[in-house]
């Protein structure tokens, strides 16, 4: 039986205390059998996808955790009317692998909502989603007959989220354009420093950018500086970073990309780890960060309208106002809240609007 609306929501709040435990953990032994199973699964990670390294997932599991906390959800759902509805939808959800747990917030959103989930896993991250819902199916069996996975063509649902690149989203929207649909493409995520961050704020940033290698839809790939600020006064905060370096696929990226520049005789500077390059292109190769100078503020402002379907977050430290953009303080881009909509589009609300129409 499906659970009612508050027992849903104290089961994803003490979802994220248990999360929260088992990234602290030193060993499984005082786990819930399903949380040493994912215990097991942070360490096991790399061996099936090289880019989930132990840091990345514990770090992954983290930010769910801090997406979790009671504070959060109850603010988060104070502003929506959830209604169990008789006739539940099911949803359909195309998760992405780029990321550990990228999925996790459709995954939330379509059960908070009341409907049933189908998630079509990544093959990049076929094992983690399926070890949270068994953390959460512990927490509240009820949610054991709302959830399903699969690695095959999914099939027989009401409505589907799908999240790809640029090239398939247009397969998904051929094949799924029929139904109700959230289809969302590639984004990459800007920051603006004015010269005024401090050392502590700098180096927030550099977690903005590398955490997850840089692969996130909010990782940072372009900062603004402005004219006359020196670019090489970033590169001391972001030494907490050199270790991935030791990351094979990552420093065989960065290697390739120095190349290239050498051949081209392009001007960069080089940490040794990442290249900086002077270019006001919103997408950066794999272990390259662009930089561009600005003259004004209203420059920026204006390159964020021209680029507002392609940019996820706007990064700024606490003290900076913008106009016409939501701003993400630096440090909190790999930390969205669950009011953090992906590319702006209210999930919730939509599921909420499935149900509505029945």
């Amino acid at each position: 039986m499906m659970p009612d609306f508050k027992k849903r929501i104290d089961a994803f709040i003490e979802l994220g205390k248990q999360l929260n435990r088992i990234a602290l953990a030193g060993s499984p032994d005082q786990l819930s059998p399903a949380g040493q199973a994912l215990f097991h699964e942070i360490l096991e990670s790399p061996h099936r996808n090289p880019w989930f390294t132990a840091e990345n997932v514990k770090n992954a599991i983290t930010g769910l955790s801090v997406m979790l906390e009671e504070n959060k959800m109850r603010k988060w759902l104070k502003d929506y009317t959830i209604q169990d509805h008789p006739n539940p939808s099911k949803v359909a959800v195309v998760m992405a692998g780029n990321i550990p747990g990228v999925g996790f917030h459709d995954f939330m959103c379509v059960l908070v909502s009341g409907n049933h989930f189908l998630g079509k896993l990544s093959g990049q991250d076929n094992e983690l989603p399926v070890k949270i819902a068994s953390l959460l199916t512990e927490i509240e069996q009820g949610f054991s007959t709302m959830i399903e996975f699969t690695d095959e063509r999914i099939s027989d649902f009401d409505a589907v989220i799908a999240t790809g690149s640029n090239n398939t989203s247009r397969y998904f929207e051929y094949y799924f354009g029929k139904y109700p649909h959230i289809i969302r493409r590639n984004r990459n995520s800007i920051a603006i420093l004015d010269g005024y961050e401090t050392p502590g704020e700098q180096e927030a940033l550099s977690n903005d950018i590398f955490m997850f290698y840089g692969m996130g839809c909010r990782s940072v790939s372009l900062i603004f500086i402005p004219d006359g600020y020196e670019p090489e006064l970033l590169l001391d905060s972001f030494s907490k970073w050199e270790h991935l370096k030791n990351h094979h696929k990552f420093y065989n990226n960065y290697e390739y990309q120095k190349a290239i520049f050498l051949v081209n005789r392009t001007n960069h500077l080089d940490t040794g780890f990442v290249l900086l390059k002077e270019d006001i292109s919103l997408r950066s190769p794999l272990a390259v960060l662009h930089y561009y100078r600005y003259k004004s503020m209203a420059d920026v402002q204006d390159f964020i309208v021209q680029q507002k379907e392609n940019i996820q977050c706007v990064v700024a430290r606490q003290g900076l106002q913008l106009k016409g953009a939501e701003k993400v303080n630096t440090g909190d881009a790999q930390n969205p809240g669950p009011s953090d909509y992906a590319d702006g589009i209210d999930t919730l609300k939509f599921l909420l609007e499935l149900n509505a129409r029945k």
